[in-house]
């Protein structure tokens, strides 16, 4: 007996591990090495498969995994939060792409249906491989990485109803009549599930649960899927449809984490199949005969798709910078097309030909998805020297009022997110002025109505730092998710105010070393400081003295950083003077009633022979006195500044506190 299927796999298994391999070390996408995959093993090249027919019905259970997962992940929460993002910029990115696509076909005398179709196919863009590369690079929270963000959701929205009009633009629906009626079993559909979401799935889980068994929970799971999804078929709709209407269905319960957790397996390895099988379908010939239509094809498709998802997110007000980012970063055909040009095929919509140049086209925008990411920050910042100064600042209300923010020796802080508000917290807690640059405009709306001093815009831009009186101020604190942004903020700051102190929040270690080298005074990597307050954590529960803890976490600090406060700093003029203070750092304490240090003057030197730490200056009430003559003489409630090692700043803490009676 010859299992023909399984010898098929085992060959596609095994080439895809080599390529996908090969592939992850040059940086490429998974994706593509799945195509390739299929490329290599397909009737064009290689012709290791014999029969292409059970790859591609497997291939098939990939695409309704792949619709069932996005269901089960579909939150109407996180959907509201972005709404502006998500329903007018992903509705204007998505219907300006279908309409300048159908028109340019007509032009290039295609039949309206067909033009409409390749609108479709194009519209789209790939969910898989930009979130992938966004998490891998820390940028999903980042300006750029949240508004594509946006984009992406609606466009995943569209997938199923824009399959459902494939039909009718094949003919193959009727007319209007048959088109509402399939809006109306659409709509029965949602309705049922609607309501089999709220009493019949959690009743059927719960029955299982009790069970205590992992593979009934997972057979569960796939039943519901598969069996919505084949339902819907028998309704005249799609499996596809049947599969998200299930994943709705399950993501309304509590289960749906658990459920997401064990079918991502079984989605993953199906749709490799899927991007596989696609592959097989590419004739490598037609880069050799129509080589230059491809190009075309190929640039076309990332200025059009670049332009209007940029101009989508500009008409929300997002700066030109994190819009064209953004815009760049979506530049590439998606995975769902490939699932529409599927039923394009099937229903007559695309020809053969059409259809090879469409495959070729769409795997190379893909593969040139981490060049956009890039170099898209740089390509952004040479474009928008050309645009008008409204478009790069956006439309969030730079101006207050038309007046600049009226503060001096106060604390500017880049990015609202959940660091820039603790920050603005406490910092208002303690009566410390301060000012906020946000690149989004809802967020601005928002804290503008709580009193807070916001403006909107990016500050890689010297009118927006300069609105908030750059130069007047104390400390800039960056707390953003884009470490090139990061950089240019820096870099300008430094450069509009030469003695500011600079502190950057950044997610890695290697990220550190060039902040500094551009001037940055404290770098906060969340990645190392992460590890800290675990190991805190872990010693406490084993009864760690609180001494001893502190003793082990400035070491690490110390050691950890000194690589970094090492490096070469000429660029810095705050900094030449870093070389002489190796080691050394500043710190405050409040003079406590009861301590050995209230009541004594500075000349008896019990902080300095008990600590070695140096007193640089004091400040009792709003009076701040720097280096005090020898007589002065310290009361509670003084604050006092010193300067000396780690260690020496810890024992001179101690003589601060009240003594022990």
């Amino acid at each position: 007996m010859e299992f023909q299927a399984l010898k098929d796999l085992e060959i596609l298994f095994g080439l895809a591990l080599v390529t996908v391999v090969l592939f992850r070390k040059l940086m490429i996408p998974s994706i593509i090495g799945f195509l390739v995959t299929g490329i290599l093993a397909g009737p064009y090249a290689l012709r290791l498969i014999d029969s292409t027919h059970a790859v591609e019905q497997m291939a098939e259970i990939g695409v309704v995994l792949l619709l069932f997962t996005i269901g089960i992940e579909f939150s109407l929460t996180e959907l509201m939060r972005i709404r502006h993002l998500v329903f007018w910029g992903g509705g204007a990115q998505v219907l300006l792409t279908i309409i300048l696509v159908a028109a340019g076909g007509m032009l290039l005398s295609l039949p309206f249906n067909q033009a409409l179709f390749f609108g479709f196919l194009l519209a789209l863009s790939s969910t898989a491989i930009l979130m992938k590369l966004l998490m891998d690079a820390g940028e999903i929270d980042s300006p750029h990485g949240k508004s594509a963000l946006g984009i992406l959701i609606f466009q995943d929205l569209c997938v199923v109803p824009l399959m459902l009009l494939v039909p009718f633009l094949a003919g193959q629906g009727g007319g209007a009549s048959d088109l509402l009626l399939m809006l109306l079993r659409a709509g029965g559909v949602v309705l049922v599930a609607h309501f089999g979401a709220r009493y019949a799935v959690p009743w059927i889980f719960n029955q299982v649960v009790k069970a205590r068994s992992r593979e009934l929970f997972i057979l569960t799971v796939i039943f519901v899927g598969f069996g919505t999804a084949w339902l819907t078929s028998l309704a005249g709709l799609s499996l596809a449809l049947g599969a998200f209407i299930a994943g709705l269905a399950i993501s309304e319960s509590e289960y749906s984490h658990q459920a997401l957790g064990d079918i991502i397996p079984f989605r993953d390895a199906f749709m490799s199949l899927f991007f596989i099988s696609v592959g097989m379908l590419l004739d490598l010939r037609i880069f050799i005969e129509k080589p230059v239509l491809i190009i075309v094809l190929i640039l076309a498709i990332i200025l059009i798709k670049g332009v209007v998802a940029s101009g989508a997110i500009l008409l929300l007000g997002i700066p030109a910078r994190i819009a064209i980012v953004a815009g760049l970063s979506l530049a590439q055909v998606g995975e769902f097309s490939f699932v529409l040009s599927q039923a394009g095929v099937k229903s007559g919509l695309l020809p053969d030909d059409l259809y090879q140049i469409f495959l070729a086209a769409s795997v190379a925008t893909m593969a040139l998805t981490p060049v956009a990411l890039k170099y898209g920050p740089e390509v952004a910042l040479q474009i928008c020297r050309f645009l008008p100064r409204n478009l790069v600042r956006g439309k969030g209300g730079l101006m207050q009022g038309g007046h600049k923010i009226r503060l001096s020796d106060h604390v500017v802080i880049v990015g609202f997110g959940l660091n820039g508000k603790n920050l603005a917290k406490v910092l208002k807690a303690y009566s410390i002025p301060y000012a906020v640059i946000e690149a989004n405009p809802y967020t601005i709306a928002t804290e503008r109505k709580r009193g807070s001093h916001i403006v909107f815009g990016d500050a890689t831009s010297p009118e927006v730092l300069g609105h908030v009186q750059i130069a007047k101020a104390r400390i800039l604190v960056i707390a953003i998710s884009d470490a090139a942004a990061s950089r240019r903020v820096a870099a300008l700051a430094r450069k509009l105010h030469p003695g500011l102190h600079i502190v950057v929040r950044t997610r890695y270690l290697a990220e550190m070393e060039p902040l500094y080298e551009i001037g940055a005074n404290d770098v906060i990597p969340e990645e190392f400081e992460t590890s800290i307050e675990i190991f805190t954590r872990v010693l406490k529960r084993y009864l760690i003295p609180h001494s001893q803890i502190e003793e082990c976490v400035t070491t690490v600090r110390q050691d950890s950083y000194e690589m970094f406060r090492t490096l070469s700093k000429s660029n810095s003029p705050a900094a030449e003077i870093s070389g002489f203070l190796s080691g050394a750092e500043i710190g405050t304490f409040t003079v406590a009633a009861g301590s050995i240090l209230a009541g004594e003057s500075l000349g008896a030197g019990t902080l300095r022979n008990r600590s070695g730490a140096t007193l640089l200056a004091i400040r009792r009430g709003a009076e701040v006195i720097p280096n005090p003559d020898p007589v002065w003489e310290m009361r509670e409630e003084d604050v006092v500044l010193l300067i000396g090692t780690p260690p020496q700043l810890k024992m001179a803490g101690k003589l601060f506190l009240p003594t022990s009676s």
